[in-house]
């Protein structure tokens, strides 16, 4: 029907399904026209012309009834199979309607009337504007123009049927009938030229609304993928808190889209130790959050096996170097604890700050990372994982920098001291209590700004 949209499907279906309503539109005004005319010969009284005519009319009405009904189905079929109608049926559709009116002008004129006035005189004359204006709805200016120009011809082809000759001498009045018809004619034309700007109109309205239903529905997928992915993503944060003698742990994660590049995890080694990680991939979103799968699936493998602290992280950042791309990297941080004992083993590949907070001292002791964040070379260079020897009361706090980083409306970050000053007032709550205190502490400080990162923490206490 149109060469400017065939690639779009949903397009074309809109195209098939505002011609369908066109043809239905037709039907009615012919059923319309041969009622009306029924009782105005009914009301005009007998008389053989009078049958005559009605006869006429109804055969004439009954061939284009029938061949729109054929149309019809045409359309429907092709909406139902969302297949595509040849250009030609349509343009052969436009010129075969402009013979409807020009049929009855021709033959359907009363002999009462002056011969050279019946092209003026008869008003099926007027519905060559019903299906110029109705050509608007195929959305297409140029059938609009054609259907002007075929009316016209149509019309001027008709008035030379009933005797009419064009004359183009400048002695007869533009009021008479020579050259009244070439007034009509040209009105014709330029309906169809005004049908068409209108088509247009409406065709770029239709390809509005269509490409933003498509919009709408490609982010509604999107969104239902990525809260598919978001739902995986949680469950593969420990579902349970670890058990632990002498400890107490609780973790927690909220990120800044759907989906994060954050990830924490707790892990039952061979030798009844537990091992807790924290990990913070570049970026945040789908692609951060399918490398922290990746690396918590990798940080599993090789925790289990059991060869030491520095040995997994070695292997950990080998198997993340072949899969991160240039510009990426992971900082990860891990703390091994052993039931009963105070002694933690702690390996911080480019992750901090590190909140280290001791309890018979009141104070903070600095912990810096002991080695480069993972994926960035092959080879780890990290040193020796630290041992911390945590006393009662004693906390080791690993968060993301989403914490720390958070901004208010006047661009200030929230920063490690204010972080430092929370775990203190919270150091007698539980581990999630003390989680739950610095986010309330790290939203209110922001006054009501987008969350920029994800926001991972983790408390180990000792009991």
């Amino acid at each position: 029907m149109t060469n400017q949209r065939t690639e779009s499907i949903a397009f074309r279906q809109a195209l098939l399904k505002s011609e369908y309503l066109r043809i239905r539109i037709v039907l009615g005004a012919i059923v319309a026209a041969f009622l009306i005319r029924s009782i105005r010969g009914i009301m005009l009284g007998g008389g053989r012309e009078n049958f005559v005519s009605w006869l006429m009319t109804f055969e004439l009405l009954s061939f284009f009834v029938v061949y729109e009904l054929v149309m019809l189905r045409t359309v429907n079929r092709a909406i139902q199979n969302v297949r595509h109608i040849a250009n030609w049926i349509w343009l052969s559709n436009t010129v075969l309607e402009s013979l409807l009116p020009a049929f009855a002008v021709a033959l359907l004129s009363s002999a009462s009337i002056v011969p050279a006035y019946r092209p003026l005189a008869n008003p099926a004359f007027l519905a060559f504007f019903v299906f110029i204006s109705l050509s608007t709805l195929r959305l297409n200016p140029a059938f609009c123009r054609l259907s002007g120009a075929a009316a016209a011809a149509c019309y001027l082809a008709a008035a030379a049927y009933l005797g009419w000759r064009p004359t183009l001498s400048g002695d007869i009045s533009l009021l008479s009938p020579q050259k009244a018809v070439f007034g009509y004619a040209a009105a014709l034309v330029i309906a169809g030229f005004v049908a068409g700007v209108v088509a247009g109109e409406f065709r770029k309205q239709v390809d509005a609304a269509l490409r933003e239903a498509e919009l709408r529905g490609q982010v509604d997928r999107l969104e239902h993928d990525l809260a598919v992915a978001r739902s995986i993503q949680q469950s593969l944060l420990p579902g349970t808190i670890p058990e632990i003698a002498g400890f107490e742990i609780a973790g927690w994660n909220q990120p800044a889209d759907q989906t994060g590049g954050d990830y924490y995890d707790w892990q039952l080694l061979p030798d009844g130790k537990v091992v807790v990680a924290l990990a913070d991939v570049t970026g945040h979103g789908i692609g951060p959050a399918l490398l922290a799968s990746v690396c918590r699936a990798y940080a599993r493998a090789n925790f289990r096996v059991g060869n030491g602290l520095l040995d997994a992280m070695e292997h950990l950042n080998a198997a993340l170097a072949g899969d991160i791309g240039e510009g990426r990297f992971v900082t990860f941080v891990a703390a091994v604890c052993t039931p009963g004992s105070p002694r933690v083993e702690l390996l911080s590949a480019g992750h901090g700050p590190l909140f280290f907070y001791v309890m018979k001292e009141d104070c903070f002791e600095e912990i810096a990372p002991q080695g480069l964040p993972l994926g960035i070379v092959a080879k780890l260079v990290s040193d020796p994982p630290q041992v911390l020897e945590l006393n009662r009361g004693d906390l080791l706090v690993l968060a993301t920098d989403g914490f720390f980083e958070w901004a208010n409306s006047q661009g200030e970050l929230f920063g490690s001291m204010r972080s430092e000053e929370v775990i203190r007032i919270s150091k007698e709550k539980q581990p999630r209590e003390i989680i739950s205190a610095l986010y309330q502490a790290t939203l209110a400080f922001s006054g009501g700004t987008k969350q920029e990162d994800d926001l991972t923490a983790v408390v180990i206490k000792r009991t």
